[in-house]
């Protein structure tokens, strides 16, 4: 099996459950965070929306320089149906990059910078597994820690969640 095919299914099957995360997110707690140096639940969940642009960024290009690019480009998304909408296109953007990555093409180094400054240097293969499923699966953890605290049932990622046990 090509490396691509293997990231596509991961890649699908996290998106699936990240989806499930971001579809509880309450209308009347957008604003809402935990701690003063937390994320608000909306912009917590825009983050997650536009996670999956970071496969298209690694494939495309051999380094993304913060100096010269915004983490994550556009206006603040204000409602879920415009979360859900992102985190939809961004991932079906993500699946037609990976459908055509090559096993030579995801081996190729590719670095995260700031200016002369590099945070880190690994194959691209790597960038998608550890920059972007990793760091989804990271943030949509902090969603489901503010589900909790929120009192909103938390889905199942893995196997059910103790709000869906029998």
């Amino acid at each position: 099996m090509a490396i691509n095919q293997g990231l596509i299914m991961e890649f699908k099957h996290e998106s699936d459950n990240t989806r499930k995360m971001l579809e509880r997110i309450p209308a009347d707690k957008y604003t809402w965070k935990p701690h003063a140096k937390s994320m608000e639940l909306l912009k917590l969940g825009r983050h997650l929306a536009s996670n999956p642009i970071w496969i298209g960024r690694a494939l495309n290009a051999d380094e993304y320089d913060f100096a010269k690019n915004p983490p994550v480009p556009g206006a603040p998304l204000n409602s879920l149906k415009e979360v859900l909408d992102l985190f939809d296109k961004n991932v079906a953007d993500a699946i037609k990059e990976l459908e055509s990555a090559s096993d030579e093409k995801l081996m190729q180094p590719w670095s995260l910078k700031q200016g002369e400054k590099v945070y880190f240097t690994m194959p691209k293969v790597g960038v998608i597994r550890n920059f972007s499923l990793s760091h989804s699966v990271h943030h949509r953890g902090q969603l489901s820690v503010y589900l909790r605290l929120l009192d909103v049932p938390v889905p199942g990622m893995y196997g059910p969640s103790a709000d869906e046990t029998m």
